[in-house]
């Protein structure tokens, strides 16, 4: 059966580099159609789970994420890049391809035993992910899912270091 989200898929040949077929999340913003297509299908994957609040990275993660806590009727936290919160943070660094990252949230944002919804555009590596989730997890959270718009499965991170998690992709890609 064909996903009806993938039609809004936009794929770029070789972007950011030659050889890479880039998946344009984009493209599901794109259109009015396609963004609600793909908030019925997240808020639908968490039919029957309790979620106190959806929690989301930048930057591309803020527009689900929040989008989806709306729809869910509960708070959104966002997780930053260094400097860009105003309050006192805990932090985590992750490993990318080429290096190190690390992400930010509000020491108070989350309150112990809270069920969190992690939410974000594209899972690869899942180094964002996995960050994402041990700030949670550091502040008394519970990660009660993780959701993405694109998954790209030849990175093998739900089978990996997300293994422990509950995760749901909307459109899943074989490859890297």
């Amino acid at each position: 059966m064909e996903n009806k989200l993938e039609k809004y898929i936009k794929v770029v040949p070789d972007f950011p580099k030659p050889g890479v077929l880039f998946r344009d999340v984009t493209g599901i913003l794109d259109s009015g159609e396609g963004f609600r297509l793909a908030m019925i299908e997240m808020e639908r994957a968490l039919s029957g789970v309790h979620v106190d609040k959806v929690a989301a990275p930048d930057s591309r993660g803020f527009i689900f994420g929040a989008a989806l806590a709306d729809r869910l009727r509960c708070a959104f936290v966002p997780i930053r890049k260094p400097g860009k919160l105003p309050r006192e943070t805990i932090s985590e660094e992750y490993d990318l391809e080429y290096g190190r990252a690390t992400v930010h949230m509000h020491k108070d944002a989350i309150s112990q035993g809270e069920r969190i919804v992690v939410v974000d555009d594209l899972l690869a590596t899942g180094g964002t992910a996995l960050a994402s989730a041990r700030l949670v997890e550091r502040l008394g959270g519970k990660v009660v899912k993780m959701m993405f718009a694109i998954e790209l499965e030849g990175f093998g991170a739900v089978k990996t270091i997300l293994s422990k998690y509950d995760v749901t992709s909307l459109v899943k890609y074989p490859g890297k």
